[in-house]
């Protein structure tokens, strides 16, 4: 498919977006390993939610949707059931990393694989402080997927960690901290900077007892586990809010509402970067949803100025730098984003590829080994881009094509079913002129 984008309309209006994905994929497994039903409303269906769903039914979870409403029943950690075939992933790397933790502490045999974008990923940094709590687990041979786990015995618990990350990762700190509610005392984890705390607040809600002290995270597991099951609604994923947010600032004359969206203070960095270049982002209806901090965000279309993005700010904003880029592109003056090298690890090398299609549309831009500088001038030509297998980066260079000079098209756009389904959809009903063609 391609995505066609269209200059020369603002975007008005206000809109509910798909539930966090992240949020989306912790609630399903938790809620698996869990005693019991657990109720999940507005759950995020799209493709990388649906490779866990396919995976929890081969560990013989079932479950079923009305709706958006996801009804989940709970085996337990000792209730999960060896795989018939090994688990495929898919492209989330959320999922082979939280399931990972989950089966490390169930002592459930499994291979998990998926691919050939995911199985670039690095898994060396769960595959390593697993192996120091006992479990017996391997990679490939360059630290990648596919992940072998053998079976445990049921009553041999793992061993207690006090281990440093060596990387910001919120799959990183889940997976760990799932295979904790198997240890034999408490685990001690330490994070270069916090990264996103969903786990710790909704492990937490579960009944576990899990207390978090800035960059460290401490889990003392009750034996045997018993997690409470989950009834809850999910908001608004800030990750695709995103894209929208950024649509509004650079298209002249824009003004739009996101409804019940995540706040979650260590999501919201794009917010603080955006507002430091002098966006227009107001927050109100602050309350509080499913355990997390939720509002409603208006946006108003914003003469912007570079700005600088670097230390803990990279980390709660990981996942939204292809919107901040296209927004550094549409600004005037230098944007420059460092120690951010951990973008080069996600379902693209995302400082190349972003680097490679902002220019060919007309943007100044040059990476560097940690991140990329932008000479913005407020425009951006148009043209023709490849997301390279990317969802975020092909909704930011549709974004892209709302405010620049000519159409953008963005090739393989069927990519963008990986996290949001509705994406043409909602800025056409805000009238974004952008169309699918096949």
């Amino acid at each position: 498919m391609k995505l066609i984008s269209t200059p020369g309309n603002s975007i008005h209006g206000e809109l509910t977006l798909p539930g966090d994905k992240s949020l989306s994929h912790r609630a399903l497994l938790f809620a698996a390993l869990a005693h019991g039903e657990s109720v999940i409303d507005n759950f995020l269906m799209a493709g990388v939610t649906k490779v866990m769903l396919d995976a929890l039914k081969s560990l013989g979870v079932d479950w079923e949707f009305k709706g958006s409403r996801l009804i989940v029943q709970g085996k337990g950690l000792d209730g999960l059931q060896p795989p018939a075939e090994s688990i495929q992933c898919g492209n989330s790397a959320t999922t082979i990393r939280l399931l990972t933790g989950a089966l490390a502490a169930a002592g459930v045999p499994a291979v998990l694989d998926g691919s050939p974008g995911l199985r670039r990923r690095p898994m060396k940094r769960i595959v390593t402080p697993l192996q120091e709590m006992g479990v017996p687990i391997q990679a490939s041979q360059g630290g990648t997927a596919p992940i072998r786990l053998e079976a445990r015995l049921k009553n041999q618990l793992l061993r207690a960690v006090d281990y440093r990350l060596p990387v910001s990762s919120a799959q990183v700190k889940t997976c760990l901290l799932l295979a904790a509610l198997a240890a034999d005392g408490t685990c001690i984890l330490h994070e270069p900077q916090p990264s996103r705390d969903h786990t710790e607040r909704m492990l937490a809600m579960m009944g576990v007892n899990i207390q978090t002290d800035g960059r460290q995270v401490k889990l003392t597991p009750s034996q045997p586990t018993q997690l409470r099951p989950l009834h809850l609604s999910l908001p608004g994923d800030i990750s695709s809010a995103a894209f929208l947010i950024v649509a509004a600032l650079i298209t002249p004359g824009s003004q739009i509402t996101l409804r019940d969206v995540l706040l979650n203070p260590t999501r919201t960095g794009l917010l603080d970067a955006l507002r430091a270049m002098g966006g227009e982002i107001t927050v109100q209806n602050s309350s509080e949803r499913g355990g997390e901090p939720v509002g409603d965000i208006t946006v108003t279309h914003s003469r912007l100025s570079g700005t600088q993005v670097d230390g803990p700010l990279v980390v709660r904003m990981i996942d939204e730098f292809p919107a901040f880029a296209v927004a550094a592109a549409y600004a005037h003056g230098r944007t420059d984003v460092r120690e951010a090298a951990e973008l080069r690890n996600k379902e693209s090398d995302r400082i190349a590829v972003l680097s490679r299609e902002l220019r060919a549309l007309g943007a100044n831009i040059e990476e560097s080994r940690d991140g990329f500088t932008i000479q913005g001038d407020g425009a951006l030509r148009g043209g023709l881009v490849n997301p390279s297998g990317d969802h975020r980066l092909a909704m930011a260079l549709a974004v892209a094509g709302l405010a620049a000079q000519q159409t953008v098209t963005v090739q393989a756009a069927e990519i963008i079913g990986e996290s949001y389904l509705d994406f043409v959809s909602g800025l056409q009903s805000l009238g974004a002129g952008m169309r699918l063609e096949s």
